[in-house]
């Protein structure tokens, strides 16, 4: 497993904020916890889902995302630390000295954006430890994880004073210690978040999880009497909106504004307490400029019966993002002429000298009523255009067509015989049939795709080539659907059965 724990945007603490310390930043006191920040709302980390469904709040002060399953999506850990930093909500904090630019090419929009502190680790707790030591500004041990000081463990915090007297400060001191001993005077669940923070045992987290619908309220900090006011208090429910909608991957169609009326009579003249004001969009979309630009166009058009105190920010309809394929094949260039691609058959000789010529084969459809003979593989640079009159001859429109099946085996198989009924699995029931044809009575032999197989070294057709036989669909117990015929033969050994069934098709 990897582990990035990833710091919440500054709030304001219920105790205060030390002058000196980094804004937002709690101060670690070696034998105190974290302060503890005011509570944030659950969408605050749902922009976190988007690049891993394992997201939990820890703590109150940082996000734990274990990537180890969907960092590779995103083109392998350094390209999803670059995202993380470009994706995440804003940070106030520069850079630490040394940091560097998680970037090395960014975008010049991007060159103003402020770096946010993080940590990895093969454990969440381990994580979870080294990221506090770097908000409060203390030195990164040398030996992970046993270097770590014990404040930096929440479940040590209780037991800090006791512990700095026996002289044990770092997870090893600690970790070095008799069991038995730690257990009795600090109880099990010390070591218990002990043997978490080294991953000998799993840690079970409260996963972060979105809502089945979309729908936040919000309480404005001052009354809204424009369009403007009530643009900027529903941005941020938009971002919202936004990470909820691309940790779904699915876009907006419709979404709906409502706010609710400070007023209940103007002018003497009763009004409702909310108004609603529904916005579409032409194709499903989770970008946040356009979502405002459409919002702020309707809102311009909309007048405000009377000052609102409170919006509500609803997604009506969704529907998923269309996602394109990376094709293997370079861009449609068929007529080599337009500078984006090649041509089609210069594609084919490209690739035929490069893998040779027979691995770059091609289809071509023939003139045969058997359905092991109705195609041929050939080495693609070696294959004619052309193939309408073998579609013709085919009987492509013809009605038994449509019971055709979708993959037919390479030999026909010899089913055996329950007295006068073909068992395959079990005995077969026959659902559609017979449709019968004799062809191939010119040919010397059988088709190429015709292997040996029968009897006396015979394939179901012998050496003259002449096909007679009686196609079925039938149903077998256990496989289902399959395809079917049977053999007619013109001369069979004495007691034997003129007719054999054999398996060529199989139902996808």
């Amino acid at each position: 497993m990897h582990w990035i724990a990833w710091p919440l945007p500054p709030t304001p603490t219920d105790t205060g904020t030390d002058s000196d310390a980094r804004p937002g930043v709690a101060v670690l006191p070696a034998a105190a916890g974290p302060r503890q920040p005011l509570p944030q709302a659950p969408h605050e980390h749902w922009w976190a889902l988007q690049f891993t469904p394992r997201v939990a709040r820890v703590d109150g002060e940082a996000l734990l995302l274990e990537v180890s399953g969907t960092e590779r999506l995103w083109g392998g850990r350094e390209a999803l630390l670059v995202q993380l930093q470009l994706r995440s909500p804003p940070w106030r904090t520069d850079p630490p000295a040394g940091a560097g630019d998680p970037d090395p090419s960014p975008e010049p929009a991007e060159q103003t954006r402020r770096w946010t502190p993080f940590a990895e680790a093969s454990t969440s707790l381990q994580a979870l430890a080294l990221l506090r030591l770097q908000l409060a500004g203390q030195p990164l041990p040398r030996h992970l994880p046993d270097g770590l000081p014990l404040h930096t463990l929440t479940a040590l915090h209780p037991h800090l004073p006791s512990l700095a007297r026996m002289g044990c400060r770092t997870w090893g001191a600690l970790r070095a210690l008799p069991r038995d001993g730690v257990a009795r005077r600090l109880g099990a669940a010390v070591l218990l978040a002990l043997d978490r923070a080294y991953g000998h045992i799993a840690h079970n987290h409260a996963w972060v999880e979105l809502p089945e619908r979309f729908e936040l309220t919000a309480e404005l900090p001052a009354l809204a009497t424009s369009a403007d006011a009530l643009l900027w208090s529903a941005s941020r429910l938009l971002s919202a909106l936004q990470a909820w909608l691309q940790a779904r991957q699915q876009g907006v169609l419709a979404l709906e504004l409502a706010w609710r009326h400070d007023l209940r009579r103007v002018d003497g003249v009763p009004i409702a307490p909310w108004h609603a004001l529904p916005v579409r969009t032409a194709q499903p979309t989770h970008e946040l400029a356009h979502l405002r630009r459409l919002l702020a166009e309707n809102l311009a058009r909309t007048p405000l019966a009377a000052p609102a105190n409170q919006i509500t920010l609803r997604a009506l309809e969704t529907a998923p993002l269309p996602h394109a394929s990376a094709s293997l094949l370079p861009p449609d260039g068929s007529s080599g002429t337009d500078g984006e691609g090649e041509a089609w058959h210069q594609l084919v000789e490209r690739l035929s000298a490069r893998l040779g010529a027979d691995q770059v084969q091609s289809v071509t459809l023939q003139a045969d009523h058997r359905p092991e003979c109705m195609q041929r593989w050939q080495p693609m640079a070696a294959a004619a255009p052309g193939g309408a009159v073998a579609r013709v001859l085919q009987g492509e429109h013809a009605p038994e067509a449509v019971l055709w099946p979708t993959w037919l085996l390479r030999t026909p198989q010899r089913l055996a015989m329950q007295g006068h009924r073909p068992c395959y699995q079990g005995p077969l029931g026959l659902l559609a049939g017979p449709h019968r044809f004799d062809a191939a009575w010119w040919e010397e032999g059988a088709c190429a795709q015709d292997a040996d197989g029968g009897e006396g070294g015979q394939g179901p057709q012998g050496r003259s080539g002449l096909v007679q036989r009686d196609y079925f669909v039938a149903l077998s117990p256990v496989a289902g659907r399959i395809w079917i015929f049977r053999e007619r033969l013109a001369h069979a050994p004495a007691g034997a059965s003129r007719d054999r069934w054999f398996l060529q098709g199989l139902y996808a």
